[in-house]
């Protein structure tokens, strides 16, 4: 199967790199899927998980990390994310995100909540 280079890189930090068969992040028009070939893109990325289906050395794999805001751009192979925040699943503090989003719910938070909920379901992965 073919393969394209994937980095994802927040802020702070570069999150992920390496090869992959497919990406599926959720843009402003929606979730996009990625593969190797796929017509040249820049979209604007919201809050939502990132799956990678990883290959290399080890085989097949998913990453799965939690995204909020940034850019997403694809061309000659190369797919970029540039996201405001990002953590991998493995990297969630399941508790935390829980009592954020208690919170956030209890102050009507639509967008704390929201958060919260990404962080979760990447979390939910990654156990």
């Amino acid at each position: 199967m073919a393969e394209l280079h994937v980095e994802l890189v927040a802020a702070d930090r570069k999150v992920w790199s390496g090869e992959a068969t497919r990406v599926v992040a959720r843009t402003s028009s929606g979730d996009i899927g990625i593969m190797a070939g796929h017509q040249p893109l820049l979209g604007v990325l919201e809050s939502g998980p990132v799956t990678i289906r990883t290959t290399g050395e080890s085989g097949e794999g998913t990453v799965v990390a939690a995204v909020h805001g940034g850019f997403i751009s694809f061309a000659e192979n190369k797919l970029s994310l540039l996201a405001e925040i990002a953590e991998l699943s493995d990297e969630v503090d399941v508790d935390r995100a829980e009592r954020a989003l208690e919170r956030a719910k209890s102050d009507d938070d639509a967008h704390a909540e929201r958060r919260a909920e990404v962080r979760l379901a990447a979390a939910s992965h990654a156990r």
